[in-house]
């Protein structure tokens, strides 16, 4: 019998309600090309998100390329938006009115998940926004952006977390996150204590800060890298900031909690085992963006 109509049988006997055709609508706004190929692979990576979720009964995504969408009807029921873009001063959606019209889809209920650089955005312009929508952002001269490898030993007891096991993953992990205070609605999903080298650049605004250096170096404090939200009105959201190179996407434990996030934010069932659908290997070579460049190797370690 079908994976899938099994989780949907096994939701029902929990009580939960299966979805129906259409039930819910996810807008996925992938970035332009920024870095070379492989890297960054915003559109590809939007791409891969709809192969896997498209096989779920109930769930009909759409896919607008180069950071925006054609019209802002687009977003007319949506039930979550998700971003996977660059960020900081060049976030697309901090863009003309763009942050309005964010705002008022989230007074609507509608979810939001943030993917990598899209974490990001300027602390007056969409700061105050993404810890009310997402409940986290990176913070200039606050947060970090070393490549490193996390151990994620253990995992939340929380459906963005269903069947996803420990692993082990090197990536641009970005930590030292500006969160809610006191975690107030936070979830941290994915959490691991970065090695003392991903603190050896020099201070800057993205690479070190006497607030990391306390918190990783002096208090070993573990650093949140994927985390979901619940809103007081009743809408959803969450942060990862992993993602820098395409590849990692064939990873099924560090896919599986993103697209079990986007299910969670759009108020979906989350299958008993998570998001389980195969990855053909040409969604992890195709429909690769390139601006004439070799795709950008990680460093063997941190930056001196």
């Amino acid at each position: 019998m079908n994976k899938h109509i099994i989780n949907l049988i096994a939701l029902s006997l929990l009580g939960a309600t299966p979805l129906l055709a259409a039930d819910k609508k996810i807008v996925l706004v992938a970035g332009g090309a920024s870095h070379g190929s492989g890297d960054h692979e915003h559109r590809a990576g939007c791409l891969l998100f709809k192969a896997c979720l498209d096989a779920i009964p109930g769930i009909k995504t759409e896919v607008h390329a180069g950071g925006w969408v054609p019209d802002t009807s687009a977003f007319d029921g949506a039930d979550a938006i998700v971003i996977y873009s660059d960020g900081g001063g060049g976030h697309p959606f901090i863009k003309d009115n763009r942050l309005e019209i964010l705002s008022d889809l989230m007074k609507k209920g509608v979810g939001l998940g943030c993917v990598h650089y899209a974490v990001e955005v300027p602390t007056d312009k969409g700061g105050q926004e993404w810890l009310d929508w997402i409940g986290g952002y990176f913070a200039v001269n606050w947060s970090v952006n070393p490549f490193w490898e996390a151990d994620f030993k253990t995992l939340p007891n929380h459906p963005v977390a269903r069947g996803v096991k420990p692993f082990k993953q090197r990536d641009e992990w970005y930590y030292h996150m500006r969160f809610q205070p006191e975690m107030k609605g936070v979830t941290p999903i994915l959490s691991a204590l970065p090695p003392k080298e991903t603190l050896n650049r020099k201070d800057g605004p993205h690479e070190n800060n006497p607030a990391v250096r306390q918190a990783v170096l002096t208090n070993q404090e573990p650093q949140h890298v994927m985390w979901v939200y619940e809103r007081p009105d009743g809408g959803r959201g969450f942060g990862f900031t992993g993602g820098h190179s395409h590849k990692f996407w064939g990873n099924d434990d560090f896919r599986k909690p993103v697209l079990n996030a986007i299910l969670w934010i759009a108020k979906a069932d989350v299958p008993l085992n998570g998001v389980d659908t195969p990855v053909p290997p040409e969604l992890l070579t195709g429909s690769l963006d390139t601006k004439g460049q070799k795709p950008k190797a990680a460093p063997a370690k941190a930056a001196q």
